[in-house]
């Protein structure tokens, strides 16, 4: 992004593409502005998001939305505890053809698509909670002793519900931290109301149209990534990661007391990788502290892991983010 005249034309775009993503997504999905504006972050990003909320509130509505509008191939696996790695990823099938001869096929699991929903990932069993592991990170499946690239983009919106927990078996650390953003999906307001139920009792439901292309995504991914980050940004995110950490020089007392775990160095790249983003749709040509610190909330609530006492205190993960946040935007006010 060294040509002026380029930036501002490829910065444009970006907002156009965005926006126009937003707009058709809220065809259908009433409010939620800050929960749709996540996952498009993350999108753009090239992370995966975990919607977290109550059951009835429009999260699986979201995700298909959001395919058509960009125009994504689309697959959706309902997590259930009998559910195994096999079908989420695919297995070899022996084929029988002419005569005696037999063959042995790759038949290719929901995992192989552009926009994959994980509806209540947590009722899965851990054993195939894995398989979406290697997917996740490295964007290919390993079957049969054989790697297959996953078509691009690849991203993996999942579901949970916060509240029911017969049937369920929380994911474990390794499974969260591959997650960009945890998005918190709450029940809509009051003056809300009337236009959910007169876009989903109607006649027919309003038509979302599609308005960009996995190319398109692509395209803005790699402009996404040549945003500089500023020196004071990149500390200020490692500062923030590391106040999460019990016992570094920047956690808070509060930190020290209720933490377990930290957040590890994914926590900082989904920091800068959504401050990117934020300062494009800001029409910015490089990434800010303030960048950095809205996405401080989605980026780092699941990467924090509390302890007996934490638990028992009723302390959440975004009490003590929101204080680490705080506490940073008081040093920079008393300068």
């Amino acid at each position: 992004m060294t040509d002026t005249a380029a930036a501002v034309a490829q910065t444009e775009r970006f907002q156009r593409t965005f926006s126009a993503l937003g707009t058709a997504v809220h065809e259908l999905i009433v409010g939620q502005h800050e929960v749709v504006d996540g996952v498009l972050c993350a999108l753009f990003a090239g992370g995966h998001v975990l919607l977290e909320g109550v059951p009835g509130i429009g999260k699986t509505m979201l995700v298909r939305t959001l395919g058509d509008a960009l125009h994504l191939q689309k697959g959706r696996i309902q997590f259930t505890p009998d559910l195994m790695p096999a079908d989420v990823l695919g297995t070899m099938v022996l084929e029988e053809g002419l005569g005696s001869a037999r063959a042995v096929r790759f038949q290719p699991g929901p995992i192989h698509t552009n926009l994959l929903l994980a509806d209540e990932i947590n009722r899965a069993t851990p054993k195939t909670q894995s398989a979406l592991l290697e997917a996740m990170q490295e964007q290919q499946a390993t079957v049969g002793g054989q790697t297959r690239p996953l078509p691009r983009p690849f991203v993996v919106l999942a579901t949970q519900n916060p509240v029911e927990q017969e049937g369920t078996y929380p994911l474990p650390e390794a499974q969260l931290d591959r997650f960009l953003f945890k998005l918190l999906v709450g029940y809509p307001r009051e003056e809300e109301y009337a236009a959910i139920l007169t876009r989903t009792t109607g006649g027919s439901p309003p038509k979302v149209p599609a308005v960009a292309s996995a190319d398109d995504v692509l395209q803005l991914r790699t402009l996404v990534r040549e945003v500089p980050v500023p020196e004071v940004a990149q500390r200020l995110a490692v500062r923030l990661v590391m106040a999460t950490q019990p016992k570094s020089p920047y956690a808070t007392e509060r930190v020290n007391r209720f933490v377990h775990l930290g957040s590890s160095p994914r926590g900082a790249q989904a920091l800068v990788l959504a401050g990117k983003v934020h300062a494009l749709c800001g029409g910015r040509f490089a990434v800010s502290a303030d960048d950095v610190c809205k996405a401080a909330l989605p980026a780092l609530r699941h990467r924090l892991l509390l302890n007996f006492e934490g638990l028992g205190e009723g302390v959440t993960p975004d009490d003590l983010v929101r204080e680490i946040v705080e506490r940073r935007n008081r040093l920079e006010a008393a300068r």
